[in-house]
C-alpha cells in the first residue's frame, strides 16, 4: 500500500517540478532568442548603411546569410543544453522525488506499523485469559457433580483472568490517553513525587524485604503533571522490586545537570540481556518474551507507559543493564525555570 503511495506521490513531485522546469525553459528559450534577434537586427542595420562602394552585393549578401546560420546554430543550441538539461532535472528529480516521497510517508508508515503490531498484542492478550476462562468453565461444566469447593475455586481462578483483564485495559486506556490528550502541568518538586512513590510501593518491597534508599535528593522542581510522574516512578520502582532478589537494596538519586533534574534507580537484580535493551520501552515487549518464558506476571506495558510519560515532559529515559548484575534506569527531565 505505501509503496503504490510512494510511487504516486514521487510521480506528483516529479509533474510539479517538471511543470516548473519546462515553463522556466520555455522563458529562458524567448528571451535567449529576442536577444539575438535583437543583435541580428542591429548588425543587419549596420550592414545596411555601409558604404556601397565598400562592400559588393555578393559579400553584403554573404555577410547576412552566415549572421543568419549563425542565429540558427545559436537557437538551435539553446534548444539542445534545454533538452539535455530537462532530462537531467527529469533523472535528479525523480530520484530526489522518490526520497521526499518515502521520507514524508515514513512516519506514517512507521505509526501504522506500530498501530497494527499494537492492535495485534493487543488482541492476543486479551484473548489469552478469556481462553482461559472459557477451558475453565468448560470443564468444570463437564463434570456431572460439581462441589461447592471446587466451583469455589472455579470463580476464584476467573476473577483473577479478570482482575488481568481490568489492568490490562486500564494500561490500555491510560496509553491511549497520554497518546492523544495533554498534561496538566505545573511546578512540582521531586521530592514529593519520590516520597509519594516510594510510600505506594513500600507494602511491595517489604514482602520481599527489599530496602530503597533514597541518596543524594537535591531539592529540585519540574514542570509536569504530578500524577504521571507518580505513576512513571512507580513504574520502574516496581520493575526493579519485581526482578530483585528478596533482602536486596535499591538505591535512588537525584541530581542537577546543566539545565536537567536526573533521576536514576539502581537496582541488583537480574537485569537486562543486551539484546532486549533496546526494546524493553517497546509495548507488550515483555509479553512477547513471557510467552516463552512465563515465570513472572506482565503485559510489557509498564515501560512503554513509562517512556510515553517522559515524553510527554520532553525528557529522556535510558537503562544501562549488566544481565546477572542488575539495571539502572535514567530519567532526565528539564528543570523549571
Amino acid at each position: 500500500m505505501f509503496h503504490k503511495t510512494s510511487l504516486r506521490l514521487t510521480g506528483l513531485y516529479l509533474t510539479i517540478i517538471m511543470v516548473i522546469s519546462v515553463c522556466f525553459s520555455v522563458t529562458v528559450y524567448h528571451l535567449s532568442t529576442e536577444e539575438l534577434n535583437h543583435g541580428f537586427s542591429r548588425q543587419q542595420q549596420l550592414i545596411d548603411h555601409l558604404p556601397s562602394y565598400g562592400l559588393g552585393g555578393n559579400i553584403r549578401n554573404q555577410l547576412m546569410n552566415q549572421h543568419e546560420r549563425d542565429v540558427d546554430e545559436a537557437n538551435n543550441r539553446i534548444i539542445t543544453r534545454l533538452v539535455i538539461t530537462n532530462l537531467l532535472i527529469l533523472m535528479i528529480g525523480g530520484i530526489l522525488s522518490y526520497y521526499l516521497a518515502r521520507s514524508s510517508l515514513k512516519p506514517i508508515e512507521d505509526a501504522h506499523e506500530a498501530q497494527s503490531r499494537f492492535t495485534a498484542d493487543a488482541s492476543h492478550e486479551l484473548r489469552t485469559p478469556l481462553a482461559a476462562m472459557q477451558t475453565e468453565i468448560e470443564v468444570a461444566l463437564m463434570k456431572p457433580r460439581l462441589k461447592l469447593s471446587e466451583a469455589k475455586e472455579q470463580l476464584k481462578s476467573n476473577l483473577d483472568e479478570i482482575g488481568k483483564l481490568n489492568q490490562l485495559t486500564d494500561r490500555l486506556l491510560r496509553l491511549a490517553r497520554l497518546d492523544h490528550n495533554g498534561l496538566n502541568k505545573e511546578k512540582i518538586e521531586i521530592q514529593k513525587i519520590i516520597n509519594l512513590a516510594m510510600t505506594r510501593l513500600l507494602p511491595t518491597a517489604e514482602v520481599k524485604h527489599i530496602l530503597i534508599e533514597a541518596q543524594n535528593i537535591q531539592p529540585l522542581r519540574v514542570v509536569g503533571d504530578e500524577t504521571s510522574l507518580i505513576e512513571l516512578l512507580m513504574i520502574i520502582l516496581d520493575n526493579a522490586i519485581k526482578y530483585s532478589p528478596p533482602k536486596s537494596q535499591i538505591e535512588l538519586t537525584v541530581k542537577k545537570q546543566l539545565q536537567h533534574a536526573v533521576i536514576t534507580i539502581n537496582d541488583h537484580g537480574i537485569g537486562i540481556k543486551d539484546v532486549d535493551q533496546g526494546h524493553i520501552f517497546d509495548r507488550f515487549y515483555r509479553a512477547d518474551s513471557a510467552r516463552n518464558k512465563n515465570h513472572l506476571a506482565g503485559y510489557g506495558l509498564g515501560l512503554a507507559m513509562a517512556k510515553s510519560i517522559v515524553d510527554h515532559h520532553a525528557g529522556q529515559i535510558t537503562v544501562n543493564s549488566v544481565f546477572g548484575q542488575g539495571s539502572v534506569f535514567t530519567v532526565r527531565l528539564p528543570l523549571a525555570t
